[in-house]
């Protein structure tokens, strides 16, 4: 027999009744209000209830049964999933992160940073490292190791379909801003962010996403990746553990290695970062901070599953660890609204958001934000002070006015539409090209996908032989910390239009095809 539910709702409220609704069956399943197994009552009669639409009721029932808190059985109902975690569920610990070891404290806790010399020409031993990553990026003849340079038919994620941002607009807000912001303009701003940002990013991710911040929380960067290279910096010291995605995100990992810190890899399967794989909590080499990418893994674009999200927030809790989610492109998903961050399910302060408008708007536009705990909010001002003062006002300005007046949201709902189609054209050419011999993946968001290929296929040989007929489609093996486990190609479709898309995977298929047999 299905419960029956006495749920308020307020159509005055800030939320939608769709947003009350969701927050409330949620934290009920959460609280343990609603137990794992009981029926909810069908949709019609919920809606009955409660006096709002059905399809209301049918949107927030699809959320949670694809974020994992709700099973539809065919034929039988709705009902609250058995596979949520008992110890996630009545999780009461809330420690504190592992305090930063200075001075006699780190000489009593034991080494943190393994004997080196001093690097080359005068270099500290941070500067050696930076010497290893410019050759590592842009090689030996000082220019950026692009793989491919300029070719036609370029795969590569993570870009933006530039030639569709409405540039006039930009423009217009911008000139405003400079002619009605000149004294705003002649000073030095706020470290944190321009205030009125700060609210409208706290705003939209509250919205879309399912953050729990205020706009105190909120600190403006230049680009997600500063806000880790900072949360870095701030909360580990050089030899502390951490732990990041396998295959996952190589600038995360060239940063921590930079400073200093022992990279261990855990692997990624379909449902995410494999949580079981971390060490016990209280292990000796337990990671101080575990990176991940749980909405849209990078690259493979798994999904972090339910479980293992409030199994990782649990460990985290334990261990006194600090999660860096890292949310690079959780504004499209092509179906459905966009799933709930790590961050909202956060009930131990342990995660930190970091999140940028590059894969939204235009990568050059290096706007970023973190989301923090707030006992890290004054020591994160206080560090982003010291390497930059801010982020740029005007900037800063022109962003929240292209926000404040709509034109962010109607941006983002065109390319949604757009990037669907572009993905769907992508799909579609894959199965007439390729047929069985690949299995497309994370497919359901972001802006690349992954086509997983054969057991023991040579993907970057697959990768280099397509760049020698202008294909540039780069290879998953750089992106594994150890050995490659699994061969694949990724391939972004934003930035190419449908025809260029199926002429591309045309030739990439004749490429594949003198190697594979």
């Amino acid at each position: 027999m299905a419960t029956a539910l006495a749920i308020p709702l307020d159509e005055r409220g800030a939320l939608s009744l769709q947003q009350q609704l969701y927050t409330r069956l949620r934290d009920d399943i959460l609280a343990r209000r609603l137990r794992p197994g009981e029926r909810l009552p069908p949709s019609r009669t919920l809606a009955t209830q409660l006096a709002i639409s059905r399809t209301t009721v049918v949107l927030v029932y699809d959320q949670l049964v694809a974020e994992g808190y709700l099973e539809a059985r065919q034929g039988a109902g709705t009902f609250v999933s058995r596979q949520i975690p008992d110890e996630a569920l009545v999780a009461t610990r809330r420690p504190q992160l592992v305090p930063i070891r200075r001075g006699a404290e780190a000489d009593s806790a034991g080494p943190s940073e393994p004997a080196e010399s001093s690097g080359p020409h005068g270099l500290s031993v941070w500067g050696g490292r930076m010497a290893d990553v410019h050759r590592l990026v842009w090689g030996t003849d000082g220019r950026v190791a692009e793989r491919y340079g300029a070719l036609p038919f370029d795969f590569r994620p993570g870009r933006p379909d530039w030639d569709t941002f409405p540039r006039q607009i930009w423009g217009r807000l911008t000139a405003r801003q400079v002619r009605e912001r000149s004294e705003e303009l002649a000073s030095y701003g706020d470290p944190a962010g321009y205030r009125p940002l700060r609210e409208a990013v706290a705003a939209h991710l509250g919205q879309t996403r399912g953050v729990r911040c205020s706009a105190e929380q909120v600190v403006v960067v230049n680009g997600s990746q500063q806000g880790a290279d900072l949360l870095i910096r701030l909360c580990l010291d050089p030899g502390d553990q951490t732990a990041l995605e396998d295959p996952g995100y190589a600038g995360a990992a060239l940063t921590l290695q930079a400073h200093g810190m022992v990279v261990s890899p855990v692997p990624v399967d379909e449902d995410g970062l494999d949580v079981a794989a971390l060490p016990a909590p209280d292990a000796p080499l337990a990671p101080r901070l575990v990176y991940v990418t749980p909405s849209h893994q990078f690259p493979t674009g798994a999904t972090l599953s339910l479980p293992r999200r409030l199994r990782l927030l649990e460990w985290a809790a334990r261990r006194g660890a600090l999660i860096v989610e890292d949310d690079y492109d959780s504004d499209f998903r092509y179906s459905g609204r966009p799933l709930e961050s790590l961050q909202g399910l956060d009930t131990h302060g342990v995660v930190a958001y970091v999140g940028s408008f590059s894969k939204a708007l235009f990568p050059p536009l290096r706007v970023g934000f973190v989301v923090l705990p707030p006992r890290l909010v004054q020591p994160f001002v206080a560090a982003k002070w010291l390497a930059d003062r801010q982020t740029a006002t005007l900037d800063q300005q022109v962003l929240s006015d292209f926000i404040g007046e709509g034109h962010f949201e109607r941006h983002l709902r065109r390319m949604r539409r757009l990037y669907q189609a572009r993905r769907d054209a992508l799909l579609g050419a894959l199965r007439t090209h390729f047929g069985e011999a690949v299995t497309p993946g994370g497919d359901g968001a972001g802006l690349h996908l992954v086509a997983w290929l054969p057991p023991g296929t040579d993907a970057a040989a697959i990768s280099a032989e397509a760049a020698t007929i202008g294909v540039a489609v780069p290879a998953l093996d750089p992106y594994y910390l150890g050995m490659a486990r699994r061969p694949g190609l990724m391939l972004g479709y934003a930035a190419l239009d449908e025809a260029r898309i199926v002429e591309g995977v045309w030739l990439l298929a004749r490429a594949a095809r003198r190697l594979m047999g």
